[in-house]
C-alpha cells in the first residue's frame, strides 16, 4: 500500500515537472515579464486538469488527494513551482477552495467548481497596509445591515488580484473575525496593480468602498473565522515554504554544476578549499530546510499539537538561511551571477518575494517566542 502511494506521488510529480517544462520554460518566464497577467489561461486550466487546484477540496465537492492528505501532495507541486520559478497563484487558490469546501453548505458550490476546473481564480485578501504590525492584526471593517454585509477597507498585497474572479476577504465584525467571498464584479470594489521583484507573480491593492453583499456570501458565519484563518495561514506558510525550498534547490544545483565546469588557474572552482566549506554550509542549510518544511507540512496535515511551532520554525529558518544560500550562489557565480541574462536571478527573485509573504522570518521568530510564553493564546 505504501509503495503504491509513493509511486502515485512520484508519477504526479513527474507529470507536473513535464507540464512545467512544456508550458513555462525559462524563455517563457522571461517573456512573461511584460505580461500584465503573469501567465496564460491555458496554462492554469491544464494544471487544474492535472489536479493542482483540487487536492485540498473534499470529495463531496469534486476534490480529493493522492495520498493520505492533500496538503502533502500539494507541497510536492509547490516545490516544483519553486524549482522552476513557475507562475500561478497556487497557494491562494487552494487555500480559498479548501476553506469554502470545509465551510459546508451550497452557497459557494459554483465558485468551488469554477476553481477546480481552472475556469476561475480566487485569492485571499488578508494583509493590510499597516507596517510593523503582525500579519493577523486586522482592522478591515465588515458590518451587518439587515440581510446584507457591508465591507470597507484596503487589502494589500493581494496575489493575482487583477485577474481574480473571487476574493476571500478576512476582516473584523462586531461578532469577531469574519470572512466573506466577494465576486470581482461587485460594485465598490477596485483593483490597482503593485510592482514586484518576481517576473511572473502579480500583486494588487484591492479597495472595498461600501461594498454590499447578501448574507449568503459569508463563509462560515459572522465571527467564526478565527479557526479558519489559523488553518489558512498554516497551509499558506507550508506551501510557500515548500516552494521556497524548491528555489533553494535549483540555485544550489546550478551553482554546484557551475563550480565543477568553471576553471580557474587550471583547476575547477569546486576544488578550492574555501568553496568546499561554503558548499558544505549551503548543503547543511538546504537539507535542514527540506526537513523542516516537510515536518511542518506533515504536522499541519495531521493537525498535530506542535503544528504552530513547526510552521513558524519553517518560515523563520527557510526565510533566513534560504537568503544566505542564494546570495552565496550569486557570489560564487561571480560577475555573471548578477546579470539578467543568467537564470540565477529568477530564484533569487522568487525567494525574496516568498520570504515576505505570510510573515517575515523575524515575525515568525516573535510568534515562536509568543508560543513559548503563551501557548494557548499564540496558537
Amino acid at each position: 500500500m505504501l509503495l503504491a502511494l509513493e509511486r502515485d506521488q512520484e508519477l504526479f510529480q513527474e507529470t507536473t515537472v513535464k507540464l512545467l517544462n512544456e508550458l513555462v520554460p525559462v524563455h517563457e518566464l522571461r517573456r512573461l515579464r511584460d505580461d500584465p497577467q503573469g501567465f496564460s489561461d491555458d496554462y492554469w486550466r491544464r494544471g487544474a486538469e492535472l489536479g493542482w487546484t483540487s487536492l485540498l477540496v473534499g470529495e463531496a465537492h469534486g476534490g480529493g488527494s493522492i495520498g493520505r492528505d492533500g496538503l502533502v501532495d500539494l507541497a510536492i507541486v509547490a516545490y516544483e513551482f519553486g524549482r522552476h520559478a513557475a507562475p500561478g497563484p497556487l497557494a491562494v487558490v487552494n487555500v480559498v477552495a479548501a476553506t469554502l469546501s470545509e465551510a459546508g453548505g451550497t452557497d459557494h458550490e459554483d465558485a468551488i467548481d469554477a476553481m477546480l476546473s481552472g475556469a476561475s481564480i480566487a485569492t485571499w485578501c488578508l494583509n493590510e497596509p499597516r507596517p510593523n504590525e503582525r500579519i493577523d492584526t486586522l482592522s478591515f471593517d465588515i458590518r451587518t445591515e439587515g440581510d446584507e454585509v457591508v465591507l470597507n477597507g484596503v487589502k494589500r498585497p493581494v496575489e493575482s488580484g487583477a485577474r481574480a474572479d473571487y476574493f476571500l476577504v478576512t476582516g473584523r465584525s462586531a461578532a469577531g473575525l469574519t470572512q466573506v467571498l466577494v465576486p470581482s464584479e461587485t460594485p465598490g470594489l477596485s483593483v490597482a496593480p503593485m510592482n514586484t521583484v518576481d517576473l511572473t507573480r502579480r500583486f494588487s491593492v484591492v479597495t472595498f468602498d461600501n461594498v454590499r453583499l447578501p448574507a449568503s456570501t459569508l463563509v462560515g458565519g459572522k465571527g467564526q473565522a478565527q479557526e479558519q484563518m489559523r488553518r489558512q495561514l498554516q497551509r499558506s506558510v507550508c506551501l510557500v515554504s515548500a516552494e521556497t525550498v524548491g528555489t533553494m534547490q535549483a540555485a544550489f544545483d546550478m551553482t554546484v554544476e557551475w563550480a565543477f565546469d568553471r576553471y580557474s588557474f587550471g583547476r575547477p572552482l569546486a576544488s578550492y578549499q574555501e568553496l568546499k566549506h561554503r558548499f558544505a554550509d549551503m548543503k547543511t542549510w538546504l537539507e535542514a530546510s527540506h526537513a523542516i518544511s516537510d515536518a511542518a507540512t506533515q504536522a499541519v496535515a495531521s493537525q498535530s499539537a506542535n503544528a504552530p511551532d513547526l510552521v513558524c520554525s519553517a518560515k523563520a529558518f527557510i526565510g533566513e538561511y534560504g537568503g544566505e544560500l542564494i546570495q552565496d550562489c550569486v557570489q560564487i557565480h561571480g560577475g555573471i551571477g548578477v546579470t539578467f541574462d543568467h537564470d540565477l536571478h529568477l530564484y533569487l527573485r522568487r525567494h525574496t518575494l516568498n520570504r515576505a509573504l505570510y510573515g517575515t522570518a523575524s515575525e515568525h521568530r516573535q510568534r515562536l517566542a509568543d508560543l513559548a510564553q503563551w501557548p494557548e493564546e499564540a496558537a
